[in-house]
């Protein structure tokens, strides 16, 4: 049962991105253009660190899938791709291998076709401490993430329905393992907050998982028999909302959701994300023209990042957050309602080409 939902999800979460109208929140954020603020391609470097944890490159394959024979084959291929890229990759949800050990294989291949690569876990927030250092050491994970999706169990037909416990068995697990903890959403986001929360509980990052890419109330309503909880489709804050509203919250973010191009990697990094995921338009390629055509595009993502640095005048992905940005329509009112002053976006480049005169305001020492 569990490998047949597996299944489904995969089958569903591909109708959705086929299906899509392209259109999401990411589009009410645009960069201020500044003519002469270009550098050298050269100069230019797609490195980012973290809470400790340093990447090649801001990018990274988000959990998907595991748990079944075709599932597994899925997971080769996205480790394959990983490491033909230097693209860090997280597992999908190990439930599966708790429940049957016998699908193991469908898991551990993320690291056998990826040996040398950043591989993280991936766990839901009712998992044990034993269970979570489980996880860790079938992948030999860098890093474990923990999943909390009480939208998409409400609706999912066989789903969990307690969740009071979720935030000290968090702390728990973030206390116990020697890897680096990330909190991800599944696609309705983190506000300030549950990331403050997480800091508290002693979670070392915040993945915001917000609204605009895959709906999972969406696919477990398409899984249930009357599919009664369509009211729920669109339920959450999209990514860039959730990053906007995390500006000031004490741990790291990550963006994901939503993410369909290098100009919304590019966008999320400008928002203050230290790394950006994607996992539902790469699962499409993947499906629709085969592992070549997913390397491909991850290599084509990273190569247009570096050209995006290069004309915004950025040299690391970091100094993109040094860019000056526009936010407009429904965003803009989001953040109005939440507290939010978006107009010192829009004047912390300092001078075009440089960001001497910002470093001097702000004591940076980048």
């Amino acid at each position: 049962m569990i490998g047949q939902r597996k299944d489904d999800h995969v089958r569903l979460a591909v109708d959705q991105q086929r299906q899509h109208s392209g259109h999401n929140q990411f589009d009410e954020v645009s960069f201020v253009h500044h003519a002469l603020a270009g550098i050298d391609r050269s100069d230019v470097s797609l490195a980012t660190a973290f809470a400790g944890i340093t990447w090649p490159v801001p990018l990274y394959i988000n959990a998907m899938t595991g748990g079944s024979e075709n599932t597994g084959l899925i997971n080769r291929d996205l480790a394959i791709a990983a490491r033909e890229t230097g693209v860090p990759i997280a597992s999908g949800s190990m439930s599966a291998y708790f429940k049957d050990p016998s699908c193991a294989d469908t898991f551990s291949v993320l690291r056998e076709q990826n040996p040398d690569g950043f591989v993280i876990a991936n766990i839901n927030a009712t998992a044990s401490v034993d269970k979570a250092q489980r996880g860790i050491d079938l992948l030999k994970a860098d890093a474990l993430q923990i999943h909390v999706n009480t939208v998409q169990e409400t609706v999912m037909p066989e789903g969990d329905r307690s969740f009071a416990a979720w935030a000290g068995q968090i702390e728990k697990i973030a206390a116990a393992v020697d890897v680096p903890v990330i909190v991800k959403e599944v696609g309705f986001g983190l506000s300030r907050e549950t990331v403050r929360l997480l800091k508290d509980l002693g979670v070392t990052a915040a993945d915001l998982g917000g609204r605009g890419g895959t709906d999972f109330a969406r696919i477990e309503n398409g899984r249930r028999e009357l599919a009664d909880y369509a009211y729920l489709h669109g339920w959450g804050q999209s990514t860039v909302a959730c990053l906007l509203d995390t500006q000031d919250a004490g741990i790291p973010v990550l963006a994901s959701g939503g993410v369909r191009h290098p100009l919304d990697v590019a966008r999320a990094l400008a928002l203050g994300a230290s790394g950006v995921g994607a996992s539902g338009g790469f699962l499409r390629t993947l499906l629709d023209g085969g592992l070549s055509a997913l390397i491909a595009q991850l290599s084509t993502w990273l190569d247009q990042l570096a050209a995006l640095q290069t004309m915004l005048g950025a040299r690391t992905p970091a100094d993109l957050a040094h860019c000056d940005l526009l936010i407009h329509g429904d965003l803009r009112s989001f953040c109005t309602d939440r507290g939010i002053d978006t107009r010192p976006l829009a004047r912390r480049s300092g001078s075009l080409g440089t960001f001497d005169a910002l470093d001097e305001m702000t004591g940076s020492t980048r």
